[in-house]
């Protein structure tokens, strides 16, 4: 159960609807996502998030398509239903295959599992790997 009102576009304040307008006009699509409508309760955080959003997942040195992969994984770590779904659709729609997303999940599994074995077990950094 959402915890706040998803505001839709008709009953958004001016300030609102030039964000939605720019996600949709950005993202080419008919409507924002639910993500964006419960951040609209807050339009500071709406916008900000958003411009954030727009910049760090725009072409760069990283391909689209990783980041993607990079944002469904950070999902799954941190438990984001919402993010795991959007996010994995979004690697879709950039071209990630079923095989990809199953390795993708494989390669989640035992970072965690790794990770986990290395925290407990309190493992110094190796030398070599200190930047």
């Amino acid at each position: 159960m959402a915890t706040a009102s998803l505001i839709e576009y008709a009953d958004a304040s001016p300030e609102v609807r030039a964000v939605f307008d720019d996600i949709k006009r950005t993202r080419n699509i008919p409507d924002v996502n639910n993500f964006w409508k419960a951040l609209a309760n807050h339009p500071e955080t709406l916008k900000r998030t958003w411009e954030t959003l727009k910049e760090v997942m725009r072409p760069g040195a990283l391909d689209p398509l990783t980041k993607e992969l990079i944002y469904v994984a950070v999902s799954v770590t941190n438990n984001c239903d919402y993010c795991i779904h959007s996010h994995t659709a979004a690697a879709r729609a950039r071209g990630m295959t079923a095989a990809q997303h199953q390795e993708l999940l494989a390669v989640i599994g035992m970072a965690s599992q790794t990770n986990a074995l290395s925290i407990a077990l309190k493992v110094p950094v190796d030398p070599q790997f200190l930047c």
